[in-house]
């Protein structure tokens, strides 16, 4: 896919942040867009900013809960209805609220897996039999960092995101025959709204191992993700700080760990 020129392309959490960086990025490359999201005012507002923006109509709203999973059944093959067809599927919609493993509730650990996770499954299951029928397409899921490294505060939300790897990489092998691409995004922290609605619930720990981390902006995640699908690559890194983390992660774990390791403890004595 060298060009989202003409394409036509379904997101999932799309009315702000990641996604909707991803949607301007994308109807100013020619495409025609399907923004879902749970909040209806938002997603709306939304979809309007980005038509004038781009100076036509080629930008549609889906209000949908992809953890409800028989909204999804019901709703999602309409974006075939909207746009004609579908060549990309992003898998964007998720949610964060860390805190200590004792204080999360059982309902958010739960919802966090059901949106996250399931909610991912339900929507790619209901658009599969389209893309292997037409043996073309493309299906990007936005798993996390996080999914790769565990950070303090984040065990919910650490482990949604590691479940879309497993599920991915499954995904990936299956679809080769159906000539069908899969690619998986790994943005480490962005400023977003979502990012901003967490800050309010970070153990202080946490804020010792990551408070000095630089934030992506959504602009540049999107950028590089569409770069990375329109290339075909499998794993999408955003950022030079994100790659240069996952290569020392992956070659010399026991330093990464050590130096996040250092940071609690210097805390941690600082705060005895």
């Amino acid at each position: 896919m060298r060009s989202f020129s003409g394409k036509k392309v379904f997101i999932t959490g799309g009315s702000s942040g990641i996604g909707k960086a991803c949607g301007r990025e994308l109807l100013c490359a020619g495409a025609s867009v399907v923004l879902a999201a749970r909040g209806v005012e938002r997603l709306e507002a939304t979809v309007a900013e980005l038509n004038r923006e781009a100076g036509e109509n080629r930008c549609f709203a889906l209000p949908l809960d992809i953890a409800d999973r028989e909204a999804v059944v019901r709703e999602v093959p309409k974006v075939l209805e909207l746009l004609g067809g579908l060549d990309v599927l992003i898998n964007n919609a998720g949610i964060a609220r860390p805190g200590y493993l004792q204080d999360i509730e059982d309902e958010l650990f739960e919802e966090m897996m059901q949106v996250n996770y399931f909610g991912t499954v339900w929507v790619t299951r209901a658009l599969l039999p389209h893309f292997t029928a037409q043996r073309s397409g493309h299906i990007c899921t936005v798993s996390s960092f996080a999914g790769l490294i565990g950070i303090f505060g984040y065990t919910a939300y650490a482990a949604s995101k590691a479940a879309l790897i497993g599920f991915c990489d499954c995904l990936r092998q299956e679809m080769l025959a159906h000539n069908v691409g899969v690619s998986l995004v790994f943005p480490a922290d962005t400023k977003t709204p979502q990012l901003e609605y967490e800050e309010q619930f970070k153990p202080p720990e946490t804020r010792a191992i990551a408070g000095n981390v630089k934030l992506l902006p959504p602009e540049q995640v999107a950028r590089e993700m569409l770069a990375g699908v329109a290339a075909g690559r499998y794993h999408i890194l955003p950022g030079s700080s994100t790659k240069f983390a996952h290569f020392m992660y992956r070659h010399f774990p026991w330093i990464v760990r050590w130096v996040m390791d250092s940071d609690l403890r210097k805390y941690q004595r600082r705060n005895a």
